[in-house]
């Protein structure tokens, strides 16, 4: 696995409309976006003790998370991906699925291995049968992302980050989502292998960015609305 620095800020309205402007002069939009944006929805798995939130709340240095993901709610491209964080960087591993395959593992039903899944599937399929592995909880939010080949640097701001339990809900047009931070409140991610080059890093620190070690997953399953 290729391990990567991702930090994390808390950021307001007014600093994405400055930084956005900034940043438009020297990266590029992410090639999927669609009217300067695009729609994560991420499904989230966990196991009968709780495991990778406990994890997640105890700050382990090695950790996981396991996820459906689909962008701007496309059902024919879905992405089975693990998470991974240790000593402080994180790396990022998917493979696809099929609607059928994504149905079956929602409904508990261990779908049939093939000799060409990857490590991904196999390792899902294993804690589903030893663990009994499954999703528990729906993020979805709205990604503004500009990318930048050197350093393979990716800026993103997320907005609108809303999260609930109701699991069948994953495919449906509207989500019936609780937010997950205060009004005015988004998320900016900078993610880079080697280094940041310093024409962004002086754009960023133009503005008040408050550092946060910000979890979507954990913060929609620690929610009193979702879960009172």
């Amino acid at each position: 696995m290729k391990y990567r620095v991702e930090q994390k800020y808390i950021i307001t309205e007014d600093n994405i409309a400055y930084l956005k402007y900034k940043l438009e002069n020297v990266m590029q939009y992410d090639k999927h976006v669609k009217d300067g944006m695009y729609r994560i929805r991420s499904l989230y798995f966990d196991d009968m003790y709780d495991s990778f939130l406990e994890d997640n709340e105890a700050g382990n240095d090695f950790r996981e998370k396991y996820r459906i993901r689909t962008y701007n709610n496309e059902k024919t491209k879905i992405h089975l991906e693990i998470k991974a964080k240790e000593l402080g960087y994180t790396s990022k591993q998917k493979e696809e699925l099929t609607w059928q395959e994504c149905r079956d593992i929602m409904m508990g039903i261990p779908w049939k291995l093939k000799a060409e899944d990857g490590l991904v599937k196999k390792k899902l399929y294993s804690l589903m049968m030893l663990r009994r592995m499954q999703p528990v909880q729906i993020v979805e939010y709205d990604r503004i992302p500009f990318v930048e080949e050197k350093g393979n640097v990716r800026v993103t701001f997320d907005k609108n980050i809303v999260g609930t339990s109701e699991i069948n809900a994953f495919f449906d047009d509207i989500l019936p989502g609780i937010p997950l931070l205060s009004t005015g409140s988004h998320i900016l991610e900078v993610k880079y292998d080697e280094f940041l080059p310093d024409y962004i890093k002086q754009i960023l620190n133009e503005v008040h960015l408050q550092k946060t070690a910000f979890s979507k997953y954990y913060y929609a399953r620690k929610n009193p609305n979702i879960y009172g």
